[in-house]
């Protein structure tokens, strides 16, 4: 018999969606997932975000086009309030120009309506576990912006980062995944979560394509030459 432990462990997800036999569409590939939990459905971004503010739940899948507040607004509010829930969103089209802004919001990346049952469920998972879902050409225009030169001077902003979170940074950069910078850095990958998630929070980002682009930006990138000559 499954114990409390097993219960807390799942991904409690939030489906918002205004076509309701869609989101129930959603809800039913989900829940063929023995990982995720569907704690909530909502049918507009109001509805999500008050629905946040009740469950707090880990990833919102998030539709854009909605009817009294879209998932673009929806998507700042959360983020806003909530930081840490992870917000996925669905789309019909890759090419729609509110994913850009979506994503520079804090989405951790999108999923197209149309994709198979696996990879509606992995997106999930990969989003909880901190990784982003965010194409390669969607991530250089993200990177591409919040790679121009800052504003107003953020030295302050870095000196708050502890040194192994600085080398995290580095890592992020060249957009390693977790288990990469785990096995680089010789820690445990949900030790590189938390200082993944300081690094956010104390920088003011979003998700890890905004660390990637500041990194790059700030000159804290790996020195690929540096490492290989010191093998």
């Amino acid at each position: 018999m499954p114990g409390t432990e097993d219960v807390q462990s799942k991904i409690r997800v939030l489906v918002v969606d205004d076509h309701e036999l869609f989101r129930q569409g959603v809800c039913s590939i989900l829940q063929k997932s023995s990982e995720i939990d569907i704690v909530a459905e909502a049918e507009n971004g109001e509805i999500a975000i008050e629905k946040c503010r009740e469950l707090l739940p880990d990833v919102v899948l998030m539709d854009i086009n909605m009817p009294v507040c879209d998932g673009l607004e929806a998507t700042r509010q959360i983020k806003r309030e909530h930081p840490y829930v992870k917000i996925l969103i669905l789309t019909v089209s890759d090419a729609e120009e509110m994913l850009f802004e979506a994503v520079k919001s804090g989405a951790s990346g999108y999923v197209l309506k149309n994709a198979s049952p696996t990879v509606v469920i992995d997106s999930v998972k990969r989003v909880s576990a901190g990784e982003p879902v965010i194409p390669g050409n969607l991530a250089m225009q993200i990177i591409s912006e919040f790679s121009k030169p800052a504003s107003k001077p953020v030295r302050q902003q870095v000196d708050e980062l502890t040194e192994r979170e600085v080398e995290v940074l580095r890592h992020l950069s060249v957009g390693s995944t977790n288990r990469d910078i785990a096995s680089a850095l010789y820690i445990s990958e949900n030790t590189v979560r938390n200082h993944v998630r300081n690094i956010l929070e104390k920088l003011h980002l979003g998700n890890r394509v905004q660390a990637a682009a500041y990194a790059v930006r700030e000159g804290y990138v790996i020195e690929q030459d540096d490492d290989d000559e010191s093998k």
